[in-house]
């Protein structure tokens, strides 16, 4: 996993919005969030800086500080709204989607729309905290990857 520089942060690799919205999950922040094919994944919008989305376990999520959102919307916690809508609660906007078979992700077109995103944009894959990862789409941490040919692209 390439470290963008000494101290900085660690990037699993770039994932290239598909045409139908697909995104592929590199292995390894598969592995090291414990993410499963079948699985729905909770989404949340990034930050202003880098735009995108994180990718959070809702178990994860039911342990942390973040908990309250899902005892405040039932139909998020238990994936009872449709698949990629969003939800704001405090600021953020939250959604779900299923994990597909080797680690694909499909966003309708109104996600991306929500998310700022479109096929073809390339998301960067970032190490976060242990609860999430980012799917990062702008800002200096991408500016910095984009300097770096080695990071592996997943389409």
């Amino acid at each position: 996993m390439p470290q963008l520089s000494k101290g900085g942060k660690y990037v699993f690799g770039w994932s290239k919005i598909r045409e139908d919205g697909g995104v592929l999950i590199p292995d390894e922040a598969l592995q090291e969030y414990h993410l499963e094919p079948g699985e729905k994944v909770i989404l949340i919008s990034g930050s202003k800086t880098t735009g995108g989305f994180l990718v959070a376990k809702k178990s994860m999520i039911e342990g942390s500080e973040l908990s309250d959102v899902l005892v405040k919307n039932p139909t998020l916690a238990h994936f009872q709204m449709e698949e990629g809508k969003t939800i704001r609660y405090k600021g953020r906007l939250y959604g779900w989607a299923k994990l597909h078979d080797s680690g694909l992700i499909i966003l309708p077109a109104s996600a991306l729309g929500t998310f700022d995103l479109r096929p073809g944009d390339c998301l960067l894959s970032i190490r976060g905290s242990n609860l999430a990862f980012v799917l990062g789409a702008k800002g200096p941490i991408i500016e910095s990857a984009s300097q770096h040919p080695d990071i592996t692209v997943f389409e």
